[in-house]
């Protein structure tokens, strides 16, 4: 345990007599405790595990700037904590950095932007306007958007995704059972600083700031323009996020002309490589906007709409809207505390709006199936008991595009991610098995086939190249 001791050891303690002084204390807690008639045993972790932690720290903390680590009040916390034994309390603390350097890397990208992406049309949006906002995005969907904008690798989400799971089931944020060794620790804070702190945005989420950046400072010229479009050729699924973005920005009542002319100017170029999905994504919004009365946002977003003819996007009747809001409420509260308590009533909700039938909005099919699926693997903890028999319903009312779009689940990094708990993949077996008889086609048969078949657990499904190429597959006979 002598990685973090000073130079010169100004203190005068000797460093071996560390452990022996951490043992000492811990007597005199736990006979304090004992004393009072509280629970005195299982409370600290054994000096070995503390040791391990620590003799790991300082190479971890070595690739750290001077600035860096002056700023990191919660890796203090996290060291003194694991330090007396509290690892439940320490893995607390580092996450609560985790989220500190997310957000500081958000608010030093474009605020705007990642607000833009994490809330999107939903009424949450109307109430982020600065950095302190950013504490109203839950710490999924603060993963999510991270990584759709480009702060996050698809490695980096799915281990720090892993890590808010830990922190969830195994912090003091909540009564657990859950060992945790110094090793583990160890580690999770160095996914922390690797995939957080230090590793830069990608190539695309540089030149998205750019960009972001160029249209609010002065009018785009042709040559810009045409720059843009080129780059908006190679984003790929990316542009969805970034039509959002713009979206967003032009729907700003606070916007300058400046920045409305440059969106008009790149608009239609960025919607030729706009999903189908997206694209009935914004008709959805549009019609919210109507709906909610919200005179200046809704113009704003059919003047759009209308400049890249798009009012077939537009949904015939306002249901969309109302099913839209209504998932959005209950993926919210999915992600918030009690939520096994509490899913059932929004999940009521949104089965009443799809009727016995099962039907859904087209605009709205990709994110409704892509919700009722992860609703069904539940969280990583089981599967909200006052609203398991609702989500069954729900999958068993899938037609037959939307099991094609189920099966393909997978392939989602958030999925994918969920998929390594045990229950989410008793779950997703089940998941199989209810969506079997709505196959058709003879590849979606192969690659039903396939997924039963597969030697590894449902996590590593999208690494498998005869699984993916089987999922890729167009629909036939």
């Amino acid at each position: 345990m002598t990685d973090l001791a000073p130079q010169g050891n100004p203190t005068g303690v000797a460093v071996a007599d560390v452990r022996s002084d951490l043992q000492r204390f811990e007597i005199v807690v736990l006979e304090q405790l004992r004393q009072a008639g509280l629970p005195h045993e299982g409370i600290f972790v054994e000096v070995g595990e503390r040791h391990m932690l620590l003799s790991n720290v300082q190479p971890i903390l070595d690739g750290l700037s001077p600035t860096v680590l002056g700023r990191s009040i919660y890796v203090s916390k996290m060291i003194a904590a694991a330090s007396v034994g509290l690892f439940d309390a320490a893995l607390n603390y580092l996450w609560d950095e985790l989220v500190h350097e997310l957000r500081r890397r958000v608010t030093g990208f474009d605020l705007n932007y990642f607000f833009d992406v994490a809330a999107g049309g939903s009424d949450l949006r109307k109430h982020l306007k600065s950095e302190e906002d950013l504490s109203r995005i839950d710490d999924a969907n603060l993963l999510r958007a991270a990584r759709e904008i480009g702060l996050l690798t698809a490695v980096g989400f799915q281990r720090l995704d892993h890590v808010r799971y830990m922190r969830n089931h195994a912090s003091a944020a909540h009564p657990n059972q859950v060992e945790l060794t110094g090793l583990d620790l160890a580690q999770w804070l160095q996914v922390c600083i690797n995939q957080v702190i230090t590793t830069p945005p990608d190539h695309v989420a540089a030149e998205t700031g750019r960009l972001l950046g160029n249209l609010k400072k002065a009018l785009l010229d042709g040559d810009a323009v045409r720059d843009a479009a080129l780059f908006f050729g190679g984003l790929e699924s990316r542009a969805d996020t970034l039509a959002r973005g713009f979206f967003g920005l032009y729907l700003d009542s606070q916007r300058t002309p400046t920045v409305a002319d440059n969106v008009r100017q790149l608009w239609p170029p960025l919607w030729e490589h706009v999903s189908e999905d997206a694209r009935g994504r914004f008709g959805v919004q549009y019609a919210r906007l109507r709906a909610s009365a919200d005179t200046g946002p809704a113009e704003a977003a059919r003047e759009l709409l209308d400049l890249v003819g798009g009012t077939s996007y537009l949904p015939p009747e306002m249901r969309a809207a109302e099913l839209d809001a209504a998932l959005d409420n209950l993926m919210a509260v999915h992600n918030g505390w009690n939520n096994f308590f509490l899913e059932g009533a929004p999940a009521t909700v949104v089965e009443r709006l799809v009727g016995p039938q099962g039907d859904v909005p087209k605009q709205l099919e990709q994110k409704y199936v892509r919700a009722i699926v992860e609703l069904f693997l539940g969280n990583g903890y089981g599967v909200a008991f006052s609203a398991e028999d609702t989500y069954q319903r729900l999958v068993e009312k899938f037609t037959v595009h939307m099991a094609r779009r189920a099966l393909r689940a997978f392939t989602s990094e958030s999925i994918s991610s969920l998929l390594t708990s045990t229950s989410a993949r008793r779950q997703w077996s089940l998941l199989v098995d209810l969506l079997e008889p709505k196959v058709i086609s003879s590849s979606d048969r192969e690659l039903v086939a396939a997924l039963r078949g597969f030697s590894g657990t449902p996590d590593q499904l999208h690494l498998d190249s005869q699984v993916t190429r089987l999922a890729k597959a167009p629909a036939s006979t």
